[in-house]
């Protein structure tokens, strides 16, 4: 593990193994750098794979005025501080966080893009939702959050939930579960402006999962018209976490983007 200082200051954990062109991987809401256990192995095998913690869990640190804009600037310090030309991959509220920072460096490569963070057709966000998780972190009922989130705002099936329960990194979401609701509360203001990015012109997966809700497509379609060099990759059979469900599929997707002359 080695700490990199983001712009305000804020230390961010990072990891890194294998060899070959730099991989930054970052991960969603509720997770830490232990998101892409199951995909590391062989990723290492193709990259120099770099994970994070994003502030405010694991041992990246935090502060008391939380803004999407210091999410962004610490994915960019990290790509800066890798040096040269960095593959970047963005999963759910690290998607968003990922596109975003393709607009502080010119030191990404290609960009992945696994169904981002950004409410163009609903969301599920509520009042009352958002009353209820607060509720319930108030009380200190960070588990009760956290499965509050999976179930009503994720719509993921109680299979899956289950295996998260079961899992060894289940111990951390709860640790992260006060993380949610303000990463929610940025995606419910977070206004995209598609003619910011027609200057991007790095190559651009938008993967998508086949089972996926059609809200999601509907972010990933104007998406793909709004970053020049961008294409919609399926992964079938899958919803929101093919890294758990199906590492296999999204490891061949991965490196087949990354390893294509294009």
């Amino acid at each position: 593990m080695e700490l990199i200082t983001s712009k305000d200051g804020t230390p961010i954990a990072c990891w890194h193994g294998g060899t070959g062109v730099p991989l930054l991987l970052v991960h969603g809401t509720t997770g830490d750098h232990s998101t892409w256990d199951s995909t590391l192995a062989e990723l290492q095998q193709h990259f120099s794979v770099w994970t994070m913690d994003r502030r405010g869990r694991g041992h990246s640190g935090d502060t008391g005025n939380y803004a999407l804009e210091r999410e962004c600037e610490d994915v960019a310090t990290v790509v800066e501080v890798i040096g040269g030309n960095v593959n970047l991959l963005g999963h759910s509220f690290g998607g968003l966080c990922a596109l975003e920072a393709s607009l502080l460096t010119v030191n990404i490569n290609k960009l992945i893009l696994y169904e981002p963070s950004i409410s163009l057709a609903g969301s599920g966000w509520s009042a009352e939702l958002e009353s209820r998780l607060q509720t319930l972190l108030e009380q200190g009922n960070r588990e009760e959050s956290l499965l509050l989130f999976f179930r009503d705002m994720l719509k993921a099936p109680e299979r899956e939930i289950v295996a998260l329960q079961a899992g060894s990194n289940w111990p951390i979401r709860i640790a992260a579960a006060h993380t949610i609701l303000r990463e929610l509360q940025s995606i419910d203001r977070y206004v995209f402006a598609p003619q910011r990015f027609h200057s991007v012109h790095n190559p651009v997966l938008l993967l998508l999962g086949g089972d996926s809700h059609a809200r999601r497509y509907v972010t990933a379609e104007r998406l793909q018209q709004s970053l020049p060099s961008s294409r919609i990759g399926i992964l079938t059979g899958q919803q929101h976490s093919a890294m758990r469900t199906a590492p296999d599929l999204f490891v061949h997707k991965v490196i087949e983007f990354l390893k294509a002359k294009n």
